[in-house]
């Protein structure tokens, strides 16, 4: 039976962030992630989790200046320092909210800078990474994107991502397999990913088109959600996804897996 947590950041949006929590639980949820925590101090957020019998399992690593369009540093020649205490950072808030996994954003692939260059700066950050989550007991994942959502996205399929893991040689890195983006760039889901399961630490969904809950768009859940299990998926599933409607009213496709 595959497990599910909520996304905060795009479930529950009715409420403020802090009060999401309780929503997700009342919801059947026993777990959460979202994207960043880092607006939040470690004690507030531990102290959702506690109240709400909550485990949180997954959160990303910083990823630079989100707002003014940055979508992760990994890949940027420059900013080592900066993406080493980011993962300092990260592993203080994981340590803190018992949480198992990291995510890494790699980046946008920068101008005007050699693509050998900039591959081994990500080579390096993420071995750099993996090692020190590993001392921690935390394990470590990095995600492809859409370019279509992302131009210029460093990650973008499922064979760059592969490839990347096999440069980076290290135990503790493994992929966080995105349906939504994955559908958009590739396709073929139930093959790659019971053919890659050992190498996928972390599973989010949404449906495509519109990125709203599964039953609204072309994929077929029901399958892709019975052939993770067939494959020996262990781990949890993310919600990653906008509401068509009101976050509750789009659970029903939730109510079997409760």
């Amino acid at each position: 039976m595959p497990k599910f947590s909520a996304n905060l950041t795009m479930m529950f949006n009715e409420v403020e962030f802090l009060d999401r929590f309780e929503r997700a639980s009342k919801a059947g949820f026993k777990a959460v992630e979202y994207m960043f925590p880092y607006e939040w101090s470690k004690e507030q957020l531990a102290a959702q989790l506690e109240s709400h019998s909550l485990e949180q399992v997954l959160f990303n690593l910083p990823a630079g200046d989100w707002a003014a369009g940055e979508r992760g540093i990994a890949c940027l020649p420059g900013r080592e320092g900066e993406f080493r205490d980011g993962v300092e950072s990260a592993l203080d808030y994981a340590g803190a909210l018992n949480c198992p996994t990291l995510n890494c954003l790699a980046g946008l692939m920068p101008k005007n800078v050699d693509a050998d260059k900039v591959r081994q700066t990500l080579v390096d950050n993420l071995r750099f990474a993996a090692d020190a989550l590993e001392k921690r007991g935390v394990g470590f994942v990095i995600e492809m994107l859409n370019h279509n959502a992302i131009p210029g996205f460093y990650l973008v399929r499922t064979r760059e991502a592969l490839q990347l893991l096999e440069d980076v040689n290290h135990p503790n890195l493994r992929l966080q397999y995105d349906i939504y983006h994955m559908q958009i760039m590739e396709g073929n889901l139930i093959d790659t990913m019971s053919a890659n399961i050992a190498r996928i630490g972390h599973i989010q969904i949404a449906d495509n088109p519109g990125r709203h809950e599964p039953g609204t768009g072309e994929i077929n859940f029901p399958n892709v959600f019975g052939a993770i299990d067939e494959a020996g998926y262990k781990g949890w599933i993310g919600c990653e996804y906008l509401p068509a409607g009101t976050t509750e009213e789009g659970l029903g496709w939730f109510e079997p897996y409760k």
